[in-house]
């Protein structure tokens, strides 16, 4: 799930570019699993995917020889397999950089859309660096390549009538079926007007989006070693557990309402001391300047 800030963003692009607002969040949950940003070295980064058949057809001779070699392109989609983690992606792009920077740009879905850098020109910007730049300015540039996209593809009258397989074919590619991609766009559509179902504001394994990596940076902020990825994993339900068990709570590693609140109330203690121990060092620091002086 999305922020309210992240959602707001979203729902503004959508009507500057005459889109059903909630369809277009529709769309970026399926596509993003509510996930706008990866941690990569302290940074925030959008989600990447690299595809080593777009890579290899944008290079040729040496460049060609030395990223096959490295297990970099090749002509077969899907030969080149992405790694599970955002780190280990943007690491593998990385290495593809080094051979072609512009073709490695290209070969990637960028963002909340997951849009192909190759689709630069045809979605008016001047370069890939454009594009790049775009999606890497937060989660209302991303909306905005998003928007573009179904703009150019024609999809604006589908995606406002919900009609969800002529979305999927033209979003997702003419497979959109065998997936149910259609079906997961009419669930998000669903879930966006209605609401979320009570059992979908829990955070459990398996859970992904912005509120697990908001609730991931308040364990580490409360001392806990925990990835902060955005995917509730075995490691997140583990420090859960830990915590639920350090103040009396049924250790299940489930972030419901009352485990919620408490990391709610423990952070807030733990901000409370530090502004404590602010005010006396301000005002003993200020004494033993006043002593010296």
């Amino acid at each position: 799930m999305f922020s309210k800030h992240t959602a707001d963003e979203i729902e503004r692009t959508a009507r500057e570019f005459g889109l059903e607002p909630k369809a277009l969040l529709a769309i970026a949950e399926v596509e993003s699993g509510g996930q706008v940003f990866a941690r990569i070295d302290g940074r925030n980064e959008p989600l990447i995917r690299f595809e080593g058949h777009y890579f290899d057809r944008r290079l040729s001779g040496v460049k060609q020889e030395r990223a096959r070699a490295a297990g970099l392109a090749s002509p077969t989609a899907g030969a080149v397999a992405n790694p599970r983690s955002q780190v280990g992606r943007w690491r593998l792009v990385e290495q593809a950089a080094e051979i072609d920077r512009d073709a490695a740009y290209e070969s990637i879905s960028w963002g909340l859309g997951q849009v192909m850098g190759a689709h630069w020109r045809w979605l008016g910007f001047d370069s890939v660096d454009g594009l790049v730049a775009e999606a890497r300015s937060g989660a209302a540039g991303q909306a905005r390549l998003m928007a573009r996209y179904i703009d150019k593809s024609g999809l604006t009258s589908a995606l406002n009538a919900h009609d969800w397989e002529a979305v999927g074919h033209g979003y997702n590619g003419p497979g959109f079926a065998k997936n149910g991609y259609h079906l997961k766009l009419a669930e998000a559509y669903r879930q966006q007007v209605e609401g979320p179902a009570p059992g979908d504001r829990l955070m459990k394994t398996g859970s992904r989006g912005e509120l697990v990596m908001a609730l991931q940076d308040d364990l580490v902020a409360l001392g806990y070693t925990v990835d902060t990825d955005g995917i509730y994993g075995p490691g997140t339900a583990e420090a859960v557990a830990k915590f639920q068990r350090e103040h009396g709570l049924n250790a299940d590693g489930i972030a419901g309402p009352a485990t919620q609140a408490a990391i709610g109330k423990a952070l807030s203690a733990i901000k409370g001391e530090v502004t404590l121990w602010s005010w006396v060092n301000g005002l003993f620091g200020g004494i033993w300047r006043s002593r010296r002086s």
